[in-house]
């Protein structure tokens, strides 16, 4: 079994440019105010998602691993 991610976008930093739903349009969704937010709290680690959180123009996505809470994205510097 692969890896688990928790999916989280910070909806203040969130400026509702849609390129995490041109990446991965089945792991998130814009609501009536432009706002991102991921279809489940926790998803398969795919490239999908990735490129989405790495697409973000404001890194408002975040992504760590489920059960333990490494950070996946972004990276820490």
């Amino acid at each position: 079994m692969g890896d688990r991610w928790s999916v989280e976008v910070d909806r203040g930093v969130c400026i509702g440019s849609g390129m995490c739903v041109n990446h991965a349009p089945d792991g998130f969704r814009l609501d009536s105010a432009r706002q991102s937010h991921p279809v489940d709290a926790e998803a398969d680690a795919n490239e999908r998602v990735l490129a989405a959180a790495e697409g973000c123009p404001v890194e408002a996505i975040t992504l760590t691993l489920a059960g333990t809470g490494e950070v996946v994205f972004p990276p820490e510097e």
